[in-house]
């Protein structure tokens, strides 16, 4: 018989200083042996929005092309994502001590940068690749996906597809109410997203619930609600600066998770040089909240 294999893991909260708030992250230290098949499964196991392997290296390749990690959903293996880049982050940071950690993602090297905040805790932040603003959508078809009138969009600002490593669709919403009672209609907004290059909604609002706070924030998905999309809210940053929304390099709060009862703090910025936006920045905390193994 095979002797059993074990898997270290941590689970974390990103994009918060409270546990058991923000977005859940499980964290494999050291992935060596996994199969794709059995990462995916892993992932599917821990029914979080995301789970990470890490894939120790040689400690000259790491420092040359950073610490290879990889990123699934229950469904997929992502090129990018926000949380799950965060708090791997902070786990590295965690171990070695480290202020600057790079890691080797399939978009390729994302820096994140450690400094203590006002409160002394570790705040992260990464530096997201130069966003690529894609198609502008017809208000009133993505009206008809979202099951809203044309009227709850806010046309201030246009119904656009941004990426930066991860392609959302974004949409301002004109009224909070109107935003906490949205329900997706996943196969629907699904069959809109197949014809376009946008793999998710990311829905906003400027009138917001915390204090100082700059937008609401919401994003559904085949698993269900996402309590903060860090991928996400780089995009919104770029979309924001870009339209004048957002002051160029200044950091902006939004919120998202609140309507989850997992409230979360996710701090941007961008920088605007005539129509060119870049230094693309999404940080915020992580806080540990359990660790054990996997035994297959």
């Amino acid at each position: 018989m095979k002797e059993p294999r074990r898997f270290a893991f941590v689970q974390y909260d990103v994009f918060t200083s409270q546990p058991l708030e923000g977005n859940q992250l499980a964290v494999f230290d050291d992935a060596r042996g996994l199969s794709d098949a059995e990462m995916q499964a892993l992932a599917r196991e821990t029914r979080l929005s995301e789970t990470t392997f890490i894939l120790p290296r040689d400690a000259a390749t790491e420092r040359e092309q950073g610490v290879k990690v990889r990123i699934f959903t229950v469904e997929e293996e992502l090129e990018f994502a926000g949380h799950p880049t965060l708090g791997t982050a902070f786990h590295l940071h965690r171990k070695s001590g480290a202020s600057l950690v790079e890691l080797d993602l399939k978009v390729g090297k994302i820096p994140v940068q450690f400094s203590l905040d006002d409160a002394g805790a570790a705040f992260g932040e990464m530096r997201q690749r130069d966003p690529e603003f894609g198609q502008v959508h017809a208000v009133e078809e993505v009206a008809r996906v979202l099951g809203l009138e044309v009227a709850e969009i806010d046309t201030g600002l246009p119904v656009q597809t941004v990426s930066t490593g991860l392609a959302f669709v974004m949409v301002v919403f004109r009224k909070l109410e109107r935003l906490q009672r949205f329900k997706l209609d996943f196969a629907r907004a699904a069959e809109y997203l197949g014809k376009t290059q946008g793999r998710f909604f990311y829905c906003v609002c400027r009138e917001t619930v915390l204090p100082g706070a700059a937008l609401h924030a919401r994003m559904i998905f085949y698993n269900g609600e996402d309590p903060a999309t860090g991928s996400a809210a780089g995009c919104c940053a770029a979309w924001v600066v870009r339209h004048g929304v957002f002051e160029s390099e200044k950091r902006a709060l939004i919120e998202q998770g609140i309507e989850m009862r997992r409230p979360s703090k996710i701090f941007v910025r961008g920088r605007r040089l005539g129509d060119t936006v870049t230094d693309i920045f999404v940080g915020g905390n992580v806080v540990p909240v359990s660790a054990g193994e996997f035994v297959i």
